[in-house]
């Protein structure tokens, strides 16, 4: 399984979570999660809290938006992120948003 896929509008997204990391951002795919670096302490669900405020942020859409389905208190999580209206380069576009290619190499003749 990839680290995310769309089911309709929304995006599901497979986490590692990185806690105190220097400052807060997206890292690589690291297997089948999504590293985020988070700048905050692993305590009673503050680092996830953390990670849902910047990832709304990064995707542009609200924080309740953003679902944690499970891992609120682990590395390894699963995110729900409902109609984002921007991604990071490291997600992929919706194959229906995906504009068809044609062929290469011709001209206009």
């Amino acid at each position: 399984m990839p680290f995310c896929h769309w089911e309709d509008d929304t995006l599901v997204l497979n986490v590692l979570g990185r806690p105190r990391a220097a400052q807060t951002r997206i890292g690589g795919v690291i297997g089948e999660q999504l590293e985020i670096h988070v700048a905050e302490k692993p305590v009673r669900g503050r680092a996830t809290a953390h990670m849902v405020q910047f990832l709304a942020d990064e995707f542009q859409v609200d924080e309740d938006a953003i679902e944690v389905v499970f891992g609120v208190y682990s590395v390894n999580k699963q995110l729900r992120i409902t109609a984002p209206r921007r991604l990071p380069a490291v997600i992929p576009a919706p194959e229906r948003f995906k504009a068809p290619r044609g062929p290469r190499g011709r001209g206009a003749g």
